[in-house]
């Protein structure tokens, strides 16, 4: 028997492994990348434009991957998503915005890993739940390595970024799930 439930399984833990190898291998290089890039160009709109349509390329797939979508689904989804934009513009510095989509990143990949691992029969307790804490789990040992790193501390800010974007994403996932498994009722009903 396998420890994963399937190949799909497999994929979204290791997507979260590098995503987490990437966001650990970069602590403390943040300063030297704002000025190799410099200022005016990540102050910039049309470079938060660019993030930003970034950031859908990569978080819609995680949402939405192998699941036939309604028209409200999609509205839903898309309102979800630009309330996270927002969310993510209205934020003062560039590492702050960072954080906010690098942890909804981790915690949506958590996330999509449990939810497929208990709808193939394995037993997953509260996934919603258990997602939310591993994520806000890999945000405090970033914290904690930063904290050992010259030049860095333990930010409590920070970990209230990686919380605020693991909440949102999650909450948001299961809002769409929620909204998925009634439009599926009424399909059936109707």
């Amino acid at each position: 028997m396998s420890f994963f439930s399937s190949r799909r399984e497999r994929r979204l833990w290791i997507a979260l492994l590098i995503v987490l190898a990437g966001i650990y291998a970069t602590l403390g290089q943040t300063p030297a990348i704002v000025a190799a890039l410099g200022t005016d160009i990540i102050e910039s709109a049309e470079a938060n434009l660019v993030f930003a349509l970034l950031i859908l390329l990569v978080v819609i797939p995680i949402f939405f991957v192998d699941k036939r979508l309604a028209r409200l689904e999609l509205a839903v989804g898309i309102g979800i998503l630009a309330v996270f934009l927002l969310a993510w513009l209205r934020l003062g510095s560039w590492e702050e915005r960072t954080h906010l989509f690098e942890y909804a990143l981790v915690a949506a990949l958590v996330h999509e890993a449990l939810l497929e691992r208990r709808d193939n029969g394995r037993r997953v307790p509260v996934p919603t739940l258990l997602a939310l804490l591993i994520s806000l789990f890999l945000g405090l040992l970033d914290e904690s390595i930063q904290y050992l790193l010259p030049n860095r501390v333990f930010d409590p800010i920070d970990v209230a970024f990686y919380s605020l974007a693991a909440t949102i994403i999650i909450g948001a996932r299961w809002v769409v799930r929620l909204l998925w498994r009634w439009l599926e009722s009424r399909r059936r009903r109707g």
